[in-house]
């Protein structure tokens, strides 16, 4: 019963993001803040806005990479496990890149086998948090519960000592969130590419998935997809193999902080 709860709660979640939060400037609610900015095209970066910018700068928190580097990191969220998983890793392994997952308790209770061949196939895991609450309402206390107690699971699971990236469930966070990640060692990562992309019942087909993709193609893109659709991971190969022909690499978080905080080294 937890479990079909907590995937109910991730549907209506991502129901709310289908409005289009995703992808109008952020807003602001009750001392939250949701994740939000108009959809890059023609090459060119999306920008969340001065306000915005200069609170993920102060904390270190990250949505997008040089824009002068034609680089892409590959992020997805699982909430839970729809079949197309396992898809995704066998294109990721063929096409030797690392990707980030950021997964929820559910997930790790539910597909353990699936979080193991991440970490085996070199992908970082993220802590997408493990009750998927809303992390704007919670005080310092209960974040820090709500990430120590997805990692001791993750450790149990999969060995991994502990996470450093994060993101807060359906984008909603706020100053309190990222000080409190801060200080116990999470930087938060949010997104610059994604699209409507959680419906398992409403395939729309691997064509779809790769037109999101590529329309909204930048150099420095974090892309946000999620695992439950069958359209990404029919389109993840050729979206992969066209960004490459435009000279696209892709790269991971690690590099992306890299980059971002110590450019010295590059």
């Amino acid at each position: 019963m937890m479990a079909k709860t907590h995937v109910t709660g991730f549907v209506i979640a991502a129901a709310i993001l289908a409005a289009g939060l995703l992808f109008s400037p952020f807003r602001a609610e009750a001392g939250e803040l949701h994740w939000g900015f108009k959809k890059a095209t023609d090459g060119v970066p999306p920008d969340a806005g001065t306000e915005l910018n200069g609170m993920l700068e102060q904390h270190g928190a990250l949505y997008k990479g040089s824009p002068d580097k034609k680089i892409v990191y590959l992020t997805f969220d699982n909430g839970y496990e729809a079949g197309y998983t396992e898809s995704i890793l066998n294109t990721l392994k063929k096409e030797d890149i690392s990707a980030t997952f950021f997964l929820t308790g559910h997930y790790l209770e539910s597909a353990g086998d699936l979080v193991r061949r991440m970490v085996n196939d070199g992908h970082t895991i993220g802590n997408h948090s493990y009750g998927h609450p809303n992390m704007a309402k919670m005080s310092a206390a209960q974040l820090e519960a709500e990430w120590k107690k997805f990692d001791d699971r993750l450790r149990e699971v999969a060995g991994v000592k502990r996470t450093h990236y994060a993101r807060p469930p359906e984008g909603i966070f706020n100053a309190n969130v990222l000080e409190t990640g801060n200080r116990l060692g999470y930087r938060h990562i949010f997104w610059s590419v994604a699209f409507i992309d959680w419906h398992r019942d409403q395939k729309k087909g691997g064509q779809y998935a790769y037109n999101e993709l590529m329309k909204q193609l930048h150099p420095g893109a974090v892309i946000l997809m999620h695992t439950v659709s069958p359209d990404n991971s029919d389109g993840l190969p050729d979206f992969i193999r066209d960004a490459r022909k435009q000279g696209y690499s892709f790269g991971t978080l690690d590099e992306l902080v890299e980059e971002a905080f110590f450019p010295e080294d590059h």
